[in-house]
């Protein structure tokens, strides 16, 4: 396999996992968001993945989650179900569930915790290729894996069959574009492209896509991508200086965390302040309760006309 075996490509919402103040699983929520994400033109979803909080489900709720999303978009754009897990054999099982239950792909951070080194690595997703026959997107998350997938350990991921596909969240964004111009030709390729510099570099290098946590703008990401393909350069631009005014106010260098909480945690405080249906997060997540954060965190949505009319004047 590689890239010209799937079609993934444009904005892909990383989903979050609505949860209930007592801790359970919206289940209602999760199809009314998946909902949300189709009506605004994402081009697929990814489910469990970091913004989704796997790491505080249970193997069972990880695989009900993954039903209850694949049932929903019922084929309207491509699922990807994540499968990260401390072992490959572990990440083997929720993948092959994954793709019964009509998953389009899998994907997988590196192990976390265990710090792996490259040729580690390597071992674990060829054990996760050869057990899921499938098409795999490789995770690049070096917050949460301690591992940071660059060019050279990138060029050897892509040669393994299953492999099509790379989201790499890589704080080092000059990493991120060697990274990206060094496997595009292979796989599909994931990242910050949605910045002025970003687009840039996918006009001169080559990109297919972003996976971002939800999304806080709606139908403007989805269109980012529709313009590139159609050659609406100038727009994507206005769009991604929109993004770069927004995010420093509100994300850490790098994405992985909030100003204000944790990434999870203040993604779904702007999520109801927006009117989507984020639920709340799981501990170890706690949910972001201080009002002076969430008056600044109105505040700047405010200013980028990102509040609903009613709210406005709130």
């Amino acid at each position: 396999m590689n890239r010209n075996d799937v079609s993934w490509q444009g904005y892909w919402p990383a989903c979050p996992t609505p949860f209930r103040v007592d801790g359970s699983i919206d289940h209602g929520a999760l199809r009314k968001l998946l909902d949300y994400y189709l009506e605004v033109g994402v081009h697929g979803v990814l489910i469990n993945g970091t913004t989704g909080e796997w790491f505080s489900q249970t193997p069972e709720e990880r695989r009900l989650v993954a039903e209850t999303a694949i049932d929903q978009v019922a084929g309207r754009v491509p699922v990807i179900v994540g499968c990260a897990a401390y072992t490959a054999r572990e990440a083997a099982e929720f993948g092959r569930h994954a793709i019964d239950v009509g998953a389009s792909g899998i994907e997988s951070t590196p192990p976390p915790y265990s710090k792996t080194y490259d040729d580690e690595t390597v071992a674990y997703y060829e054990d996760l290729a050869s057990a899921v026959k499938a098409p795999i997107l490789v995770y690049n998350w070096p917050h949460g894996t301690a591992v940071d997938i660059g060019p050279a350990l990138a060029e050897r991921l892509v040669e393994i069959d299953n492999v099509v596909a790379l989201k790499d969240s890589t704080p080092n964004a000059e990493q991120f574009y060697e990274t990206a111009r060094t496997v595009v030709d292979r796989v599909r390729v994931f990242g910050p492209f949605m910045s002025r510099e970003g687009f840039e570099r996918l006009l001169s290098d080559g990109g297919d896509g972003f996976i971002g946590g939800g999304t806080i703008f709606g139908a403007p990401d989805a269109a980012f991508w529709e313009d590139y393909w159609h050659g609406d350069h100038d727009l994507c631009r206005a769009h991604a200086d929109n993004v770069d005014r927004l995010f420093p106010k509100l994300w850490l260098p790098g994405g992985w965390g909030g100003v204000y909480a944790a990434y999870q945690s203040q993604l779904k405080a702007i999520m109801k302040m927006i009117g989507q249906p984020g639920g709340e997060p799981r501990r170890p997540r706690l949910p972001l309760t201080d009002p002076a954060s969430l008056t600044a965190i109105r505040e700047i949505l405010r200013e980028a006309s990102l509040l609903p009319v009613e709210l406005e004047n709130v």
